[in-house]
């Protein structure tokens, strides 16, 4: 099966196949009373959070780590976590955005913890992890696919890969990025700025390679 390929531009270092989706501005009455329940022991209304939620959770761990056993492993983890301090879910933002807050700051926890192997990044923002390389026809303009997009943002520092995937993957705008990340709008900007720059950078390389 061919390869999906897009052209490459910093401006615009899109996910392929997949779809912004805007964020209600308030949570549900329903989540709201979902975490009440919840704060207060009930399991059945545990159960069904984690039936309604599993897959948020799970495919930012996915996307922050690449890696399918750790994002089983954090998934668990954030969702024992969010049983303990669910009550602090006052419904001042979606139930999603609360988990997409509470889901980066644990993977990032995790990213510290194993800073011997997942934060040696060196002055550029990236990771030293090894990227393969796709070549391409010297007839062609720069392009890419899937898989070298998700290589290049694999090597982003864990910092810039969460701005990247929280503003141009899941469609958050700057001022939810910079409360999700527990920064300001500016640095949020800045950080989004650099990714970008060096996802290009990247790419550009794995085709001219």
């Amino acid at each position: 099966m061919a390869r999906q390929a897009m052209t490459v531009d910093e401006t615009n270092l899109a996910w392929p196949s997949v779809i912004k989706e805007g964020q209600p501005s308030e949570a549900s009455q329903f989540d709201y009373q979902l975490a009440q329940r919840i704060a207060g022991g009930d399991m059945q209304a545990f159960e069904e959070f984690y039936r309604r939620y599993h897959r948020v959770v799970y495919n930012l761990c996915l996307r922050m780590t690449f890696n399918v056993a750790e994002a089983e492993d954090l998934t668990q983890e954030i969702f024992i976590h969010v049983y303990h301090r669910i009550g602090g879910f006052r419904g001042e933002s979606t139930m999603r955005t609360w988990l997409h807050r509470v889901t980066i700051n644990n993977v990032l926890m995790h990213f510290r913890k194993n800073s011997v192997r997942r934060e040696r990044t060196t002055e550029d923002g990236t990771s030293p992890e090894p990227t393969q390389h796709y070549t391409t026809s010297p007839s062609q303009t720069p392009s890419l696919d899937r898989i070298a997009l998700e290589r290049a943002i694999a090597q982003l520092a864990p910092g810039y890969r969460a701005v990247f995937i929280l503003h141009d993957i899941e469609g958050y705008e700057h001022s939810e990025v910079a409360k999700i990340c527990g920064n300001s709008i500016g640095t949020s900007k800045s950080q989004l700025h650099k990714a970008r720059k060096k996802l290009y950078e990247l790419l550009k390389g794995a085709n001219e390679d």
